[in-house]
């Protein structure tokens, strides 16, 4: 059945969260939402829509690259809050549509299937969509801009580029015009869902564009990226048969947690880290009522160097800190302590429901129901009281990242 899908995108969304705040005009106020305290390093997690179009400043830069201008309004992130504002969004969007037929793509985008609710609001999707926006606009102060067609991947572009780019902020391509429109775009890695990688590998055998791409050969797209060969050739020609309300469900599903660091780590540093970041991802794994059967750990150097990889499976699952933490220290000892650190990332895979308990004859049966009964009590205090309201004498070290990271979300401040 055709189908009718709108993707609806919060213009500039940090940037003009703050300037709502503070009852400002994002398309006239040099705003950046960026700490001013931290490195100029410090990633730029937004510019207001004055600075892209007047100065060029692109939405996601360094402090040390904006340029000096008069007035500028620096604004300390607050992640918590722009949460708070995305979920006040998605609240708009269900009073429109169920939200089976709404599927969060970050927190400043999302898709809405229109089908079924043209005929229940007897307008076109385009008022649909203008009503939307006209909520956002009201209640929380903010531009919304949206595009729609007949698929994920065409409602994707229409917003990329045309949408986003002016007034009313809406664009609705239809298929024949859509593929019209998509033979002009170059290069390929601009293009929603085709990543650096695949373009790479695209333009070693002389495709650089869609126009190319919907050139050539099926099979050989087939051969050459497998099942996704087949998607880059329905791409190319404004093919896209992905339903927005089939959730994905992940065949290994697994629990991550990773850090930047803001400067070189080395030896017993990272083991600290290490040891900070297993323990804290435990408390999430049992909170989830899962066992890991497998642990992972990834280092990103400050020097180029290729990241150090590894990962180990587990004789048994389980969701103990000490059998975690230790096996993430082991996979550690393959790694250089000399070079310079400056990433780091763990993960627990293989997880499974603990419907039965795995013995060990050469485990102390007691001592493990010990650490399981004193992690339960740890878990249910900081449920209770806060992350900070118990933490091993260590976090009070000077390398120590983890009651810095107790205040963040997603690598930012509150």
């Amino acid at each position: 059945m055709k189908r009718t899908i709108a993707v609806i995108d919060l213009k500039s969304f940090y940037a003009s969260c703050e300037c709502a705040c503070r009852h400002l005009d994002p398309f006239s106020t040099p705003l950046v939402c960026c700490d001013p305290y931290r490195s100029g390093s410090s990633v730029v997690m937004s510019v207001s829509p004055f600075l892209k179009e007047r100065y060029g400043i692109p939405n996601v830069c360094r402090r040390r690259d904006l340029p000096d201008i008069d007035g500028m309004i620096y604004a300390i992130p607050r992640m918590s809050y722009y949460l708070k504002v995305s979920a006040k969004v998605l609240s708009i969007f269900l009073d429109y549509v169920a939200l089976e037929d709404i599927h969060v793509y970050s927190v400043d985008e999302s898709f809405l299937d229109l089908t079924s609710y043209l005929s229940y609001y007897r307008c076109s999707p385009e008022t649909i969509v203008k009503r939307i926006q006209g909520d956002i606009k009201r209640k929380l102060g903010i531009t919304a801009t949206a595009g729609i067609s007949e698929n994920m991947f065409l409602a994707k572009c229409a917003l990329d580029k045309e949408g986003k780019k002016r007034s009313p902020f809406i664009a609705n391509w239809k298929l024949e015009e859509g593929r019209e429109r998509l033979q002009k775009f170059y290069p390929l890695d601009e293009i929603w869902g085709i990543a650096e990688g695949i373009s790479a590998r695209l333009h070693r055998r002389g495709i650089r564009s869609l126009k190319d791409l919907a050139a050539s050969s099926p099979d050989m797209l087939k051969r050459e990226f497998g099942i996704m060969g087949e998607q880059l050739y329905g791409m190319s020609n404004g093919i896209d048969h992905s339903r927005l309300n089939e959730k994905y469900e992940p065949v290994d599903p697994s629990l991550t947690l990773g850090q930047t660091l803001n400067r070189d780590y080395r030896g017993a540093e990272i083991s600290l880290l290490v040891r900070e970041m297993g323990e804290e991802l435990a408390v999430r794994l049992r909170a989830q009522e899962k066992l890991a059967g497998k642990v992972s750990l990834m280092l990103g150097y400050s020097d180029g160097l290729r990241p150090f990889s590894r990962q180990r499976s587990l004789a048994y699952p389980t969701d103990d800190t000490s059998t975690l933490v230790s096996s993430l220290l082991f996979l550690l000892r393959g790694a250089s302590g000399k070079l310079p650190i400056r990433s780091l990332s763990i993960a627990f895979g293989k997880l499974v429901d603990p419907s039965y308990e795995q013995l060990s004859l050469f485990e102390d049966v007691e001592e493990n129901d010990r650490r399981r009964r004193l992690a339960r009590a740890t878990d249910a205090i900081h449920s209770l009281f806060g992350r900070d309201s118990l933490v091993p004498c260590s976090a009070l070290t000077k390398a120590s990242t983890l009651k810095m990271r107790h205040g963040q979300i997603g690598g930012h401040k509150q």
